[in-house]
């Protein structure tokens, strides 16, 4: 009977290591995401400025050419619009944790 119980509550225990590791491969890893879509835009020293407006990241860039909207959009976002030296990209919920990691980075 203690045996029995001993092995649920390895079988438990296993599950549970199971259950954490497929969380945490799951989440993204917004410092490699920030890193990638500054080199995306261009590199940092294209870069201007840049906002979030709740589900967009907002960014000027000193010469739009150099940004890889294509790559971006394979990257995730959901929709680019150019205006002039400005894109705007939406990112979803995401936009505000890439934005952090990228103020780090400067």
């Amino acid at each position: 009977m203690i045996n029995l119980r001993i092995e649920y509550i390895i079988i438990i225990l296993v599950c549970l290591v199971i259950a954490i590791a497929i969380t945490r491969s799951k989440k993204k890893d917004f410092k490699l995401e920030a890193n990638k879509l500054i080199m995306l835009l261009g590199g940092k020293d294209n870069v201007i400025d840049y906002e979030v407006n709740k589900s967009r990241f907002v960014v000027n860039l000193k010469d739009v050419s150099k940004a890889n909207k294509e790559a971006i959009q394979r990257m995730g976002a959901q929709g680019i619009v150019e205006i002039d030296n400005q894109l705007k990209i939406i990112l979803g919920s995401s936009a505000k944790q890439i934005k952090k990691y990228i103020n780090e980075l400067k």
